[in-house]
């Protein structure tokens, strides 16, 4: 393991060498943050279920609440985890991740090179200002294959969390606690050093989600 760490430490310093900014790491310092990074932190505010509770047609209440989740659903710290080619994705604006790296078989890296051979339990400061830090969570994975947002429409992944057949095997209810609940998820509003967070909060989202579901879960076209 140590061994491991030392690699890590090793990929940071590299990327940091040849100007590329080290695995996990959305951006420079604070003093020079990209662009798309600062719009993103801009739209982070997140509509309450409460705020849509005017709609009197049902359907169109239900159509605006999924509207307003899926400024989560649709934000880089979910999207980067829903590849289409099995390769995670890095900062705001959804890269490459450095080094090159597949989710292999089960969404956990390939073998000999697991996800927590860096990603460990919680987010982990490496250094300074320049260096950022690496992601960390106890489940840290790619979403299932199945389960692939990137270069999808909002509707289209609407329908997709919906079918079992594509979302790991959930019934809306199972979909609501894995939104609302689940640690992973959760990791989008708390993404450490560096990482616009997901709009809003989990609790608010999982409210959107659970009035969604509540009002018919429509989706747009």
């Amino acid at each position: 393991m140590r061994a491991f760490f030392v690699i890590c430490l090793a990929t940071f310093a590299l990327c940091i060498v040849v100007g590329h900014f080290p695995a996990g790491a959305d951006t420079p310092p604070a003093s020079t943050l990209p662009k798309v990074e600062a719009e993103l932190a801009r739209r982070g505010a997140l509509k309450p279920a409460s705020a849509f509770a005017g709609i009197g047609d049902r359907n169109a209440r239900s159509l605006a609440l999924y509207a307003e989740a899926a400024k989560v659903i649709t934000h880089p710290r979910c999207m980067n985890c829903h590849p289409a080619d099995r390769s995670p994705r890095q900062g705001a604006a959804g890269r490459i991740h450095i080094p090159p790296m597949t989710g292999g078989q089960d969404g956990h890296g390939p073998a000999g090179q697991p996800c927590t051979t860096c990603h460990g339990r919680e987010n982990f400061v490496v250094g300074g200002e320049n260096i950022q830090s690496i992601p960390g969570n106890p489940a840290w994975a790619l979403a299932p294959a199945a389960m692939a947002w990137q270069g999808k429409t909002p509707g289209e992944i609407c329908r997709q969390i919906k079918d079992p057949a594509r979302n790991g095997g959930k019934d809306l209810e199972a979909l609501y606690r894995h939104m609302a609940e689940d640690d992973l998820v959760g990791w989008g509003w708390t993404p450490g050093k560096g990482r616009a967070p997901a709009p809003g909060d989990q609790a608010t989202f999982g409210g959107l989600i659970r009035a969604w579901i509540d009002s018919g879960a429509a989706c747009p076209a």
